[in-house]
């Protein structure tokens, strides 16, 4: 293997992380920041009401989004155990 297919080997997966990851990361980020100005504007500083927001945007996103990020998941390590002969090759 050279050094070339093992630095695109490496950006594909962790392009493939971001594409998993970003979403649920998003949602959470988005209901974290309406979360803390609620907090703020009510000065109800309440750690628990952070995370259960957080918690349900994370279960609702992965809800949403689940089949298309498992998917894309079995594509990349179908086609990465595909490519397993020319990368060893």
């Amino acid at each position: 293997m050279t050094p070339e297919t093992a630095i695109t080997e490496l950006r594909a997966g962790l392009e493939l992380a971001l594409m998993v990851g970003g979403p649920l990361l998003v949602a959470v980020l988005a209901v974290g920041v309406v979360v803390g100005l609620l907090q703020a504007a009510t000065q109800v500083n309440e750690p628990t009401v952070a995370f259960v927001a957080k918690a349900v945007a994370m279960v609702v996103a992965l809800a949403a989004m689940g089949s298309l990020l498992i998917g894309m998941l079995v594509d990349y390590t179908i086609a990465l155990f595909q490519r397993i002969p020319q990368i060893v090759g």
